[in-house]
C-alpha cells in the first residue's frame, strides 16, 4: 500500500490524524493552480482551494478507490465547487462592482495584453458554465485540469469517444459563442 493509500485509509477512521496535512500537502498547490487558471484571482482561489479540501475531508468516507484515483476525485470535487462559485450571488454581484481600476497589474506587463487575457480566460469560464454538466467536467479537467482525453475517458469511466465528442463541440461552441461576441 502507498503511502497516499495509508493516509486515506488513516482519515477514514479520523480525520483529524496527521496525515491529513500530509494528504492536503501533496495535492494543495496543484488544485490551487487548477482553480486560479479559472479565475486568475490569487485570493479567491486561496479560499475555494481551502473550501474545497474541507470538503474532500469531511467527505473522504465516501472516497472509493475502486471508481477513481484520488487525484480524480479532488479534482471532481474541485470542479463542482467551481460550478458552485460561478452559480453563485457573490459571483455574480462581483461581476457587476467590478471596475477596471480594482485590477492590479504586475510591472513589466502590457496591461492591454494582461487586461485583454483576463477578458478571454474569464468569457471561457462563463461559457464553460453555461455548458451540461458532464461537459463542463471534460472541459475543465482538459483545459485547467491539463488531463489527456485518455486519462479523462478512464477518470470518467465513458468511452474516449464520448469524451472527444463532447469535448470538440464543446470547444466548437465556445468558439463560435467568443467569435459572436467579438463580431457582435
Amino acid at each position: 500500500m502507498d503511502s497516499e493509500q495509508r493516509w486515506i485509509t488513516k482519515l477514514k477512521r479520523n480525520v483529524k490524524d496527521p496525515a491529513a496535512n500530509r494528504l492536503v500537502s501533496k495535492y494543495y498547490k496543484e488544485m490551487y493552480a487548477f482553480i486560479y487558471k479559472q479565475t486568475l484571482d490569487g485570493e479567491l482561489s486561496l479560499d475555494l482551494a481551502q473550501e474545497i479540501f474541507i470538503s474532500v475531508l469531511k467527505s473522504i468516507k465516501s472516497y472509493d478507490s475502486g471508481k477513481a484515483s484520488f487525484r480524480t476525485w479532488v479534482y471532481k470535487l474541485a470542479s463542482h465547487r467551481l460550478v458552485d462559485y460561478y452559480r453563485s450571488k457573490s459571483y455574480r454581484y462581483m461581476q457587476i462592482v467590478e471596475s477596471l481600476e480594482d485590477y492590479e497589474l504586475e510591472d513589466g506587463h502590457d496591461p492591454a495584453v494582461s487586461l485583454e487575457y483576463k477578458e478571454d480566460v474569464e468569457q471561457v469560464a462563463s461559457l464553460v458554465n453555461q455548458l451540461d454538466a458532464a461537459s463542463q467536467q471534460i472541459v475543465r479537467l482538459k483545459l485547467f485540469g491539463e488531463y489527456t482525453l485518455q486519462e479523462i475517458a478512464e477518470s470518467e469511466q465513458i468511452p474516449l469517444s464520448t469524451v472527444k465528442t463532447r469535448y470538440y463541440a464543446a470547444l466548437k461552441w465556445i468558439r463560435k459563442q467568443m467569435e459572436g461576441d467579438r463580431h457582435g
